[in-house]
């Protein structure tokens, strides 16, 4: 079946015979995998748009086990993400976090739509790029449907301010219900609610992504929230340690 998908490109690896298999996070199938025997050294449009960054309209030879790419088209190619290392690092985590969250073949507009704007907003930032980070990470689990329970608490549902996170339990929990929740020297499931962090939380799941142009978190809670949600992926979504990690950490200081 010949079809065709706007997608996005996360990567791409050498095969033989000058052929290569693309990551692409179609709007139409999905996080799928399909080879292609367009020349990467070609300067032509086909060519440019298997880059990642890349946001194409693909045509796809669909069979019942696989996808071939035929032709492309760049729709918009986000090549100044690839001018600053910074910057090119930071998306190349956003990429592989989402492959990560992804499941293979199973469309999700809403996720492709926060892609698409992270990478607008993201292409004209030029600091704070981990608060921007954040956010994407924060309203991409809400739109899985996978975000923590920040306006209740998780175990009774009262509405009262609260007191502790609980990675495990998915969410905050009030004073009343903290006495069975002990905060522990060496526990990572648990953290004291500070820094406003839950303040922080509330309004980006309240706003569209689109609005944190601008977001600058301080240090303190940008970092406590980064803890926090890394936890929380790594326990409910089984999203570890990934490799783009390691790179940030040897290249931004």
């Amino acid at each position: 079946m010949y079809t065709d998908t706007e997608g996005i490109v996360f990567r791409q690896i050498k095969t033989v015979n000058g052929r290569r298999m693309v990551l692409l996070f179609s709007r139409k199938y999905g996080k799928i995998s399909a080879g292609t025997g367009i020349s990467e050294k070609a300067k032509s449009k086909s060519a440019l748009a298997l880059r990642p960054f890349t946001y194409g309209r693909y045509e796809l030879f669909k069979s019942r086990d696989s996808y071939h790419i035929n032709g492309t088209e760049v729709i918009r190619s986000y090549y100044r993400i690839g001018e600053d290392v910074e910057k090119y690092l930071h998306c190349s985590y956003v990429l592989e976090f989402t492959e990560k969250l992804l499941q293979e073949e199973a469309p999700a507009p809403g996720i492709f739509s926060l892609i698409l704007d992270f990478f607008d907003i993201m292409e004209k930032r030029t600091k704070k790029y981990a608060s921007l980070i954040l956010a994407y990470q924060v309203k991409v689990l809400q739109e899985a449907g996978s975000a923590p329970q920040v306006d209740r608490c998780v175990v009774c549902g009262d509405r009262e301010e609260p007191v502790l996170f609980s990675i495990k339990d998915g969410g905050v929990i009030c004073r009343k219900c903290s006495v069975n929740f002990p905060v522990m020297q060496n526990e990572s499931l648990i953290y004291p609610v500070n820094f406003g962090i839950v303040k922080i939380l509330r309004y980006i799941l309240d706003k569209p992504l689109k609005s944190f142009e601008n977001l600058a978190l301080e240090d303190e809670s940008q970092k406590k929230l980064c803890s926090i949600i890394k936890s929380y992926a790594a326990y409910h979504l089984d999203i570890g340690e990934l490799k783009s990690e390691s790179f940030l950490k040897e290249n931004i200081r």
